[in-house]
Protein backbone atom coordinates (compact mmCIF):
# COMPACT_ATOMS: atom_id res chain seq x y z
CA UNK A 1 0.00 0.00 0.00
CA UNK A 2 1.19 3.23 -0.85
CA UNK A 3 1.58 6.39 1.42
CA UNK A 4 -1.25 8.33 0.28
CA UNK A 5 -3.59 4.84 0.83
CA UNK A 6 -2.11 4.61 4.34
CA UNK A 7 -2.80 8.27 4.84
CA UNK A 8 -6.61 7.93 2.79
CA UNK A 9 -6.80 5.73 5.25
CA UNK A 10 -6.14 7.47 8.24
CA UNK A 11 -8.52 9.94 7.14
CA UNK A 12 -11.27 7.90 6.28
CA UNK A 13 -10.43 6.57 10.18
CA UNK A 14 -10.29 10.21 11.54
CA UNK A 15 -13.91 10.99 9.65
CA UNK A 16 -15.40 7.74 10.99
CA UNK A 17 -14.58 8.88 14.45
CA UNK A 18 -15.69 12.23 14.44
CA UNK A 19 -18.90 10.93 13.04
CA UNK A 20 -19.17 9.03 16.25
CA UNK A 21 -18.01 11.72 18.96
CA UNK A 22 -20.53 14.06 16.72
CA UNK A 23 -23.38 11.83 16.55
CA UNK A 24 -25.90 14.02 18.60
CA UNK A 25 -25.59 16.42 16.21
CA UNK A 26 -25.09 14.24 12.84
CA UNK A 27 -21.79 14.50 12.27
CA UNK A 28 -21.90 19.10 12.35
CA UNK A 29 -18.92 20.02 13.47
CA UNK A 30 -17.85 23.94 12.16
CA UNK A 31 -14.40 22.88 13.48
CA UNK A 32 -14.51 19.48 11.93
CA UNK A 33 -10.74 20.59 10.98
CA UNK A 34 -9.24 20.84 14.41
CA UNK A 35 -10.64 17.27 15.13
CA UNK A 36 -9.05 15.67 12.45
CA UNK A 37 -5.42 17.27 12.80
CA UNK A 38 -5.66 16.63 16.46
CA UNK A 39 -6.98 12.65 15.90
CA UNK A 40 -4.36 12.55 13.16
CA UNK A 41 -1.52 13.36 14.78
CA UNK A 42 -1.89 12.40 18.31
CA UNK A 43 -4.06 9.02 17.22
CA UNK A 44 -3.10 7.82 14.05
CA UNK A 45 0.33 6.79 12.29
CA UNK A 46 0.61 9.91 10.20
CA UNK A 47 3.70 11.53 11.25
CA UNK A 48 5.31 8.36 10.95
CA UNK A 49 4.15 7.54 7.38
CA UNK A 50 5.09 12.00 6.84
CA UNK A 51 8.14 11.50 8.35
CA UNK A 52 7.80 14.44 10.60
CA UNK A 53 5.26 15.72 12.31
CA UNK A 54 3.30 18.77 11.20
CA UNK A 55 2.80 21.73 13.79
CA UNK A 56 -1.16 21.03 14.46
CA UNK A 57 -2.02 24.51 13.48
CA UNK A 58 -0.91 23.97 9.69
CA UNK A 59 -2.43 20.83 9.42
CA UNK A 60 -5.47 22.25 10.25
CA UNK A 61 -5.25 25.26 8.49
CA UNK A 62 -4.06 22.52 5.26
CA UNK A 63 -7.26 20.20 6.12
CA UNK A 64 -9.61 23.60 5.90
CA UNK A 65 -7.72 25.16 2.64
CA UNK A 66 -8.10 21.52 0.93
CA UNK A 67 -11.68 21.57 1.64
CA UNK A 68 -12.45 24.42 -0.19
CA UNK A 69 -10.21 23.37 -2.95
CA UNK A 70 -11.43 19.44 -3.20
CA UNK A 71 -15.20 21.69 -3.36
CA UNK A 72 -14.46 23.81 -5.62
CA UNK A 73 -12.91 21.28 -7.90
CA UNK A 74 -15.52 18.66 -7.59
CA UNK A 75 -13.01 16.19 -8.89
CA UNK A 76 -14.02 12.39 -9.36
CA UNK A 77 -12.22 10.59 -6.93
CA UNK A 78 -12.82 10.55 -2.82
CA UNK A 79 -11.67 13.62 -0.44
CA UNK A 80 -9.51 10.95 0.94
CA UNK A 81 -7.32 10.46 -1.78
CA UNK A 82 -7.62 14.19 -2.75
CA UNK A 83 -6.53 15.14 0.92
CA UNK A 84 -3.59 12.58 1.18
CA UNK A 85 -1.94 13.55 -1.98
CA UNK A 86 -1.55 16.83 -0.92
CA UNK A 87 -0.86 16.04 3.14
CA UNK A 88 2.11 14.21 1.65
CA UNK A 89 3.27 16.59 -0.81
CA UNK A 90 3.24 19.42 1.96
CA UNK A 91 4.34 18.00 5.08
CA UNK A 92 6.24 14.82 3.80
CA UNK A 93 10.57 15.13 5.16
Amino acid sequence: MSTTDQIATLLHQAAETHHIVYADTDGDDPDWASFYSDWLLRHSELSRLLGAEPVRSHLTAELVALDERYSAANPDGDWEHFYARDLAERFAA
